[in-house]
């Protein structure tokens, strides 16, 4: 067989392809097309092996203009059952290349479906060559299926055997190729369910806070796609092509791994207050209580009197515990608490000596204007990005994934400089990183599983987010904006 250089080039050029693709769909499209152009063939079809069958991949047939599969979903078509009456089969079966010159003048193996095939669609399927797909472990990957070759008129003619030689050699450097892109998407697929069940068990170690990656994941999806959406209606390159969009998704699983070793006491503290203080005060308003019986009985103080401090110990505690339960603390709250922390009541369990209504480490947790933890076990919770950035740098990520540790351990950095850990400034912070803090924010302001505050409505969630951005410098403005145009968080 002579090959002209246009067909040498194909050939090459098909070679290179195999070396360097790794994306299946693109990968058999051009090795379906490279078939029917070197065979001068009117149609063609390639199946890959999937659970014992051959599932149809491509078809392609160029005088009905007909194209189906390559995009991600398959043709409409039954599989072919692994039967040697099936003549793609049999040719993976017996590893053989097989060449027909007439199917329906050939009784040698089951040609009803083509036929059928014909009678639908007008067609005229008649010669055939048959090319099975093994890789050099003689793995079966698949088969390629060409349909009447065309001679230099286009009339249909018999494919040559020169010709089933050459693509039973392109077949088997294709099957090898398939084989390791196949290898590549199962080790990808490993490694992110692998991020995935690592995240949500971080999430789940607290029921505060088992969906938060989750959700922002979502939500960041959502938001990447408007990004993507409105600059490709601008004419404009995307901002987030699919590798980018993977390593900074990869970030948002990624970004609270740190939380591992953060003490649940801390990750889970729904008041100000520790639970032995809680306790501790409680028996402290009923002693103060007893004593005033006591001294009731013994005619101390009046019956009225007795009424007075019983309701205002009552009291007492009930705006101690309104207090420890989160929410902002007033002005007016905190001038109340240095009140009662100034307050003194006899303690008969020790001598009669006066002893405060509230101990200083109480007054101190209860002091916290804003969240439900000390600086101490602010400082605690805020070792999780470091612990984040430790753990991450010792995964071996890929090339593509390469920044994720640096980003994911960045989400907490905020553009005046007020983050942490590193407390970086805008110039020092990535879009990426600006992206991730928001989807953050949002979703802590939003969500209604937090022990220390309720979910908070959208609206006023949006709101503190452009002051944060415009008042406050904390976050890109122009990002927030875009954030809120996107409305991302309706459409998960």
């Amino acid at each position: 067989m002579d090959m002209t250089q246009a067909e040498m080039n194909r050939v090459l050029g098909v070679g290179a392809l195999l070396s360097s693709e790794r994306d299946l769909n693109r990968l058999l499209d051009a090795l379906l097309s490279c078939a029917m152009d070197l065979t001068n063939c009117d149609a063609g079809t390639l199946y890959l092996l999937e659970d014992d069958q051959l599932r149809f991949k491509l078809l392609r047939n160029r005088s009905l203009d007909l194209r189906q599969g390559g995009d991600g979903r398959d043709p409409d078509l039954p599989p072919v059952p692994l039967r040697k009456e099936n003549v793609c089969a049999l040719a993976l079966l017996e590893d053989r290349t097989i060449l027909v010159e007439d199917v329906r003048s050939c009784p040698d193996y089951d040609f009803s479906g083509p036929i059928r095939y014909d009678h639908l669609t007008g067609y005229r399927t008649r010669s055939m060559l048959v090319v099975p797909m093994h890789n050099r472990s003689g793995e079966s990957i698949g088969v390629l299926q060409l349909i009447n070759a065309l001679d230099k008129d286009g009339q249909v003619c018999p494919f040559s055997e020169e010709m089933g030689l050459l693509l039973r050699s392109i077949a088997s450097q294709a099957a090898i190729t398939i084989q390791n892109v196949r290898y590549l998407d199962e080790i990808e697929t490993l490694f992110h369910s692998f991020v995935r069940v690592m995240s949500a068990a971080i999430d789940e170690r607290s029921h505060y806070n088992a969906d938060h990656s989750r959700r922002m994941a979502r939500c960041g999806e959502k938001f990447l796609d408007f990004l993507n959406a409105r600059a490709e209606a601008a004419g404009e390159a995307l901002p987030f092509p699919p590798a980018q969009r993977e390593e900074l998704l990869m970030c948002v699983w990624l970004h609270d791994v740190g939380k591992v070793i953060t003490p649940l006491e801390v990750m889970d503290k729904a008041e100000r207050l520790l639970p032995r203080q809680r306790d501790e005060i409680r028996h402290r308003i009923d002693r103060i209580r007893l004593q005033a019986r006591l001294d009731c009985a013994q005619g101390k103080i009046t019956p009225a009197e007795l009424e007075e401090r019983d309701r205002e110990a009552q009291e007492t505690w009930d705006r101690l515990r309104k207090i420890s339960l989160g929410g902002f603390v007033t002005d007016e709250q905190a001038a109340w608490l240095g009140e009662v922390r100034a307050r003194t009541y006899e303690n008969a369990l020790d001598g009669g000596v006066q002893s405060p209504w509230l101990m200083e480490d109480e007054y101190a947790m209860l002091s916290i204007r804003r969240g439900t933890l000390s600086p101490e076990e602010r400082h605690v919770m805020e070792e999780h990005v470091e612990v984040t950035a430790r753990l991450l740098s010792q995964i071996a990520f890929s090339k593509d994934l390469r920044r994720v540790p640096v980003w994911a351990a960045a989400h907490h950095e905020l553009l005046n400089g007020s983050g942490y850990p590193h407390h970086l400034t805008a110039d020092s912070i990535p879009r990426e990183v600006r992206i991730l803090t928001i989807l953050d924010i949002f979703d802590a302001l939003v969500a209604d599983d937090r022990p220390y505050k309720p979910g908070m409505p959208v609206d006023r969630a949006l709101t503190i987010l452009k002051e944060m951005a415009e008042k406050e410098g904390k976050l890109d403005a122009e990002l927030v904006a875009l954030f809120t145009e996107s409305r991302c968080w309706e459409q998960i």
